[in-house]
């Protein structure tokens, strides 16, 4: 243990659970990396992965961004390619580029691509799906109108899914934004996991929150102090 941890750390009440405004201030001063540490959140969820009905995943357009220029790929049709370029991705085309995947290839951050051209793509299953990579119609990318979805990818959507233990883990931002915009960045997440709740779960559906920054300890949010949920 470093003795920044150790000096973070000390700052916490590891008994306590902090309102999500306390919350958002608190990381920023725990946060003591010499880059702009990303700001991540972990929920835990009262569901079971492993049934199918009870599978949460989503996306939502941060408010403030993510805080990160995402390099993205759309791998299209030659009539969209000049169409994805001009919406901001920073490579278009399909062939060349399902090539060079083959070949270990995987300077990007995002792949869109279009219903129309799955079947190639789709065949670069096991290379993207590891590093969740591959797009899918639930996290809207794949899609017939790809400049659009380029621009909610670098405008800062995001998309989560629960893991097999049940739990979501998703970037909100850096330690460089402002406590409020963490607040309404991590608002937004909580909103939106809200409105997907299973109707086949049963019991609290959000069990536990707790926010942390690259290399910071974390800290346990109050469930409660988020509105609408």
């Amino acid at each position: 243990m470093t003795k920044k941890y150790k000096a973070a750390l000390a700052k916490i009440d590891t008994k306590k659970e902090y309102s999500l405004s306390d919350a958002a201030k608190l990381i920023k001063e725990i946060s003591t990396t010499k880059f702009d540490a990303s700001v991540d959140i972990d929920v835990r969820l009262g569901v079971d992965p492993k049934k199918s009905d009870q599978m949460v995943r989503g996306v939502v357009a941060l408010p403030h961004g993510t805080g990160k220029t995402l390099k993205v790929l759309v791998l299209c049709t030659p009539d969209k390619v000049k169409e994805a370029l001009e919406a901001g991705a920073d490579y278009a085309g399909l062939d060349e580029y399902i090539t060079k995947i083959e070949g270990g290839w995987l300077d990007m951050d995002v792949i869109i691509t279009m219903p129309t051209v799955m079947a190639k793509v789709g065949k670069l299953g096991k290379v993207l799906g590891p590093r969740n990579l591959m797009p899918n119609p639930k996290s809207g990318t794949v899609t017939l109108d790809v400049a659009k979805a380029v621009k909610e990818v670098k405008a800062g959507k995001i998309d989560f899914k629960v893991d097999k233990t049940g739990i979501i883990h998703t970037s909100i931002g850096k330690a460089s934004f402002s406590p409020d915009k963490i607040a309404d960045n991590l608002q937004e997440v909580m909103s939106t996991l809200s409105k997907l709740k299973p109707t086949s779960a049963k019991g609290a559906y959000f069990k536990s929150l707790y926010i942390s920054s690259t290399m910071s300890p974390s800290v346990k949010i109050d469930i409660n102090s988020i509105a609408g949920i």
